[in-house]
């Protein structure tokens, strides 16, 4: 069965009737399929929420914007609902929150490699984003310790650790240290 925009109030409907046995769970709407999701394994859910602090720390103080993390929903031009794991839009393009999905396509999202993923899925997923809008996508890999930055019509850059990830057309300034992603290992 294909959805559209019209039934994303279904979907909601049915998240609410399911959310007992899917507390854990996420739901997105993907070129007309529901798509239900596991919760990331703690490496990646460790990276978004580092990443979602390092972003939010630059964007906040200077009014850039607004940072969402996994459980964001957007609402995109060709119908579908989806949360990337980290997203950014600019004050400019949401001047104003709304209790609902938005509707505005993010500035910048993030997609981050789980223990189950696919990587082949989630460049797809990232050049869904961009043909939807989307100015800048990351896809971060910790199995590779990589984050690679897609732009339209442009080709990915691969950045390792040791290397500084940088995005002048969106956030002037801001520096993204590939080892900072990743969880510390303490030592006992």
């Amino acid at each position: 069965m294909s959805l559209t925009s019209l039934t994303v109030k279904h979907l909601e409907k049915l998240q609410t009737q399911l959310q007992n046995d899917l507390d854990d769970y996420q739901i997105e709407l993907r070129d007309g399929e529901i798509i239900v999701m596991g919760p990331s394994d703690i490496v990646s859910s460790y990276i978004g929420a580092q990443l979602s602090r390092l972003l939010g720390n630059w964007v906040s103080p200077r009014g850039l914007g607004l940072v969402f993390d996994s459980s964001g929903g957007f609402i995109l031009p060709n119908a579908d609902l989806t949360a990337p794991d980290v997203s950014y839009v600019s004050r400019e393009r949401m001047p104003r929150t709304v209790r609902y999905f938005s509707e505005t396509v993010p500035d910048l999202v993030v997609e981050i490699k789980s223990q189950s993923d696919r990587i082949a899925k989630l460049r797809q997923k990232i050049e869904m984003f961009l043909d939807q809008g989307v100015k800048v996508g990351i896809l971060i890999d910790p199995d590779e310790l990589t984050a690679t930055l897609y732009r339209p019509n442009q080709e990915p850059i691969l950045f390792t650790n040791g290397e500084t990830l940088t995005i002048p057309e969106l956030l002037p300034g801001w520096e993204l240290q590939i080892s900072d992603l990743w969880p510390p290992v303490f030592d006992e």
